[in-house]
């Protein structure tokens, strides 16, 4: 073979590679990202999960330098915001913020999905970990979860409780706390946390489970009391307020909030959102914030880490929602 000939298909070769290369993912063509990215958060303004996903957007701005916002889809327990989502498509610029009892709970109890969140839905990471809050209004008398009890029990039926929707971690933790002490409490599912703090602010209803967060101004100011937390630990900004384990009813499993994208998202996307959350969650600056709204941030894991989370507390509430014979219509 004469040298030019060599020459000729080296360099044919080459082209072969540079083209195949050419081919592969956007990530290799395009940089990412070079537009703004929505925040999906399937839960009204002033939520829980409103509140920290616009915690986060600042940090998330400034090391992705591009522009970040929150929309807001609530309904159905956070099935409209994570079908949205999980529909969407992957190519980075759609991302959703939702709370464990979405993820979790809603594949395990309802009987229609029309997503399914393993397989529609890539875990990115976790953002903090808390229970959630037995709040009651002052005129009931209630100061904890034995006083709550005790009522219920002599009057059956008479005492019922809200929670911001069917199949929400407060309406599951309330079944099993019923189940536990024999109680007959009519539930009152809310559409969004919102709807529920203002009858409970205006004593409509007398009891509910709320979020870790939105609720803590009015327990500061007396309008609501705080009877007990959910969860490991004593929330940081409620630490007067004890855990249900602490009183008598245990009840360890923390909650959470999650970043999750459409499942055909570029791992690389993924990989580098995840990295960009642990740096933003691991400032002091952020750790501070969330501690004024009750919640702690464990230590960051990786998404295959997170993913691994959420098999695990699939598995947690499935059995504990066999245990309250839970099942929503």
């Amino acid at each position: 073979m004469t040298d030019s000939c060599a020459n000729f298909n080296r360099r044919q070769m080459l082209l072969g590679l540079l083209a195949a290369a050419g081919t592969g993912t956007a990530w290799a063509n395009t940089a990412w990202p070079n537009k703004a990215i929505r925040m999906i958060v399937p839960g009204p303004a002033g939520s829980g999960g409103d509140i920290f996903a616009r915690m986060l957007l600042p940090p998330l701005q400034s090391s992705l330098k591009e522009s970040l916002y929150v929309e807001n889809k609530a309904g159905a327990n956070g099935i409209i915001g994570n079908d949205h989502v999980a529909k969407a498509q992957a190519d980075g610029y759609t991302l959703l913020f939702s709370p464990s009892s979405s993820i979790a709970i809603n594949p395990i109890i309802q009987p229609k999905m029309p997503y399914d969140a393993m397989r529609d839905l890539a875990p990115v990471a976790q953002v903090g970990a808390a229970g959630v809050l037995l709040v009651a209004n002052p005129a009931t008398g209630f100061k904890n979860l034995a006083d709550m009890v005790q009522y219920a029990k002599a009057h059956p039926g008479r005492l019922a409780y809200g929670s911001w929707g069917s199949g929400s971690t407060g309406h599951l933790v309330m079944e099993g706390i019923k189940a536990h002490y024999g109680l007959d409490m009519p539930h009152v599912p809310y559409k969004g946390t919102a709807v529920e703090l203002g009858d409970l602010l205006a004593n409509t209803i007398g009891v509910g489970f709320m979020d870790i967060a939105s609720p803590i101004p009015h327990v500061r100011s007396g309008k609501l009391r705080a009877l007990g937390a959910s969860g490991s630990a004593r929330g940081p900004a409620l630490q007067d307020v004890p855990t249900l384990t602490e009183q008598g009813y245990t009840f360890d499993a923390d909650g959470w909030y999650g970043v999750f994208a459409p499942a055909k998202t570029d791992p690389k996307i993924i990989d580098r959102l995840n990295a960009d959350l642990g740096q933003a969650l691991g400032s002091p600056e952020m750790k501070a914030k969330f501690a004024e709204q009750n919640m702690l941030i464990p230590a960051h894991k990786s998404a295959a880490e997170f993913s691994r989370v959420v098999k695990r507390d699939m598995a947690l509430w499935q059995q504990l929602a066999k245990v309250a014979k839970l099942k929503v219509d």
